[in-house]
């Protein structure tokens, strides 16, 4: 009598295709939140550089044509 066995399957490791695109976009837009921030959101009295409103003071009139309001 014969036996009938089934094929074992072997896995394979995944993998990610990883381009140079891939850390293109994640810079940009680590970039783009930058910039949001000390545009849009950085108003001096919570700076991450402590109490200081210079770059408030240097992005002031940018930040209201732009449509951010800040006082």
């Amino acid at each position: 009598m014969s036996t009938i066995s089934a094929p074992e399957a072997t896995p394979k490791p995944l993998v990610l295709p990883v381009s140079r695109s891939f850390f293109w976009l994640g810079g940009t837009a680590l970039l783009a939140l930058l910039v949001y921030y000390f545009v849009g959101i950085e108003q001096g009295a919570v700076a991450i550089f402590g109490n200081d409103t210079h770059v408030h003071e240097l992005l002031h009139d940018g930040r209201h044509f732009l449509g951010f309001p800040c006082h």
